[in-house]
């Protein structure tokens, strides 16, 4: 199982940026996100939408405390990762985090508590220059899964796409 944590998530900032790391973590083969710092059932319920739409079984959550969140997964054994640009490079540690099955990616935010390099059983860097998180998280799961990802196919989806050269085209699954 692969669990996303975003942290600190603030009202009025980051509705986008939070949501697209649902997106990208529903996409690329994530099974679960839980968002924390202010509660916005928005996101939430854009995720939600999203999965009714598209299909697939990712589920979005809110948890006040992360900390509360990073104990509980390293309880039920997962291995925590933190993407960081002043950690290790992805290349080096990628077929280390292939052999986990459950995984608990804690992706940060404009302030991340110094706490969780502390915590995080890796602290992964997909550069180490400043860059987006949603970028970073893209990345890290495109490597995890190898590239499979791309190929997910996604249960009880609505809705489809039918591939173009040019144009848009959207079916009834």
């Amino acid at each position: 199982m692969l669990v996303i944590l975003r942290l600190g998530h603030r009202l009025g900032r980051d509705q986008r940026i939070s949501t697209h790391c649902g997106l990208v973590s529903r996409v690329l083969g994530a099974d679960k996100i839980i968002y924390s710092g202010d509660q916005d059932s928005g996101i939430i319920k854009n995720i939600e939408e999203v999965g009714a739409r598209w299909g697939g079984s990712f589920t979005a959550e809110y948890q006040k405390n992360w900390k509360s969140v990073v104990e509980e997964y390293k309880r039920k054994k997962f291995s925590i990762c933190h993407l960081s640009m002043y950690g290790m490079s992805i290349q080096g540690k990628i077929k280390t985090l292939r052999k986990k099955t459950n995984i608990l990616v804690v992706v940060g935010g404009e302030k991340v508590p110094p706490d969780i390099y502390t915590l995080a059983d890796y602290n992964i860097a997909i550069g180490n220059q400043p860059h987006s998180e949603v970028a970073a998280l893209a990345i890290f799961l495109h490597e995890y899964f190898a590239g499979k990802e791309l190929e997910k196919n996604f249960k009880n989806a609505k809705l489809k796409i039918i591939p173009q050269e040019k144009g848009k085209k959207v079916e009834e699954a």
